[in-house]
């Protein structure tokens, strides 16, 4: 059975078909530019009519009705994911499931898909950062979200006035830590604070499951905060794309 399978995040939408369980090459483009025939033509214009249309949205209403909008131009339903308490192996540790955002869960079953038996942290640096802990059983042991470095930044460079003016004129003198220029000093702090968040929760983390967690990130901003990761990590790109293949198996919407 031919499932297209899309991911709209924040700012970027991605899409791949699966076929047999098996994940077709990814495509992304960027949420702002498009307009509604863009989804038509891009997502849909290709490829012949998949039997079904899997998607896990947090960019909100209007977008989700474009979207439909044009899967039933298509011929065929956008059957949207919500977080359950339980599918796809992982089990939501949140008290109201519906709270945890639909990307983190549908990451966490890629993951609990990718890494069977392993204990995990996943992190996704986008928009926003978050990260969550999954056992080795499946287990969503919980989470914590912090701005994603490039939203730090921008809050630093529109919330405040003589550091915005000092920011001025690029970023030179980014090496290590400790930068030798306002603007450097923002993008090197931001990415040091993501990294040191994630080394902390793999401390922490230790402690609820027994054993050190394997760092899984994902996301567009995830290649530049990598390298400063002291913790054993490994990147997956289209991490939320091989939760929806995972889901994909089930039958029906």
């Amino acid at each position: 059975m031919a499932v297209l399978l899309i991911d709209i995040g924040n700012s970027r939408i991605k899409w791949s078909r699966c076929e047999g369980g098996r994940l077709g090459k990814a495509h992304a483009g960027v949420l702002s530019t498009w307009r509604p025939a863009d989804y038509r033509r891009r997502i849909f214009g290709r490829g012949g009519r998949p039997e079904r249309v899997l998607v896990t949205s947090v960019a909100g209403t209007r977008v989700d009705r474009v979207l439909a909008a044009a899967a039933r131009r298509a011929g065929v339903a956008a059957e949207f994911v919500k977080v359950p308490r339980r599918a796809g192996g992982v089990t939501v540790g949140y008290v109201e499931p519906w709270r945890l955002g639909v990307d983190r869960f549908v990451a966490a079953v890629g993951v609990h898909s990718l890494f069977p038996g392993v204990a995990c942290c996943v992190v996704g640096v986008g928009t926003a950062m978050t990260l969550d802990l999954i056992g080795a059983d499946g287990r969503h042991r919980g989470g914590v979200i912090i701005p994603a470095p490039a939203l730090m930044v921008d809050t630093l460079l529109t919330q405040t006035h003589g550091i915005r003016r000092r920011a001025r004129g690029g970023a030179r003198g980014a090496a290590g830590l400790f930068a030798r220029s306002t603007r450097a000093g923002i993008i090197q702090g931001s990415r040091y604070a993501a990294a040191a968040l994630i080394d902390r929760a793999v401390q922490e983390a230790r402690a609820l499951v027994g054993r050190r967690p394997l760092v899984v990130l994902h996301g567009g901003e995830s290649p530049l905060v990598r390298p400063l990761v002291q913790s054993p990590c490994v990147g997956v790109a289209d991490l939320v794309l091989n939760g929806l293949a995972v889901l994909a198996q089930a039958p029906g919407p």
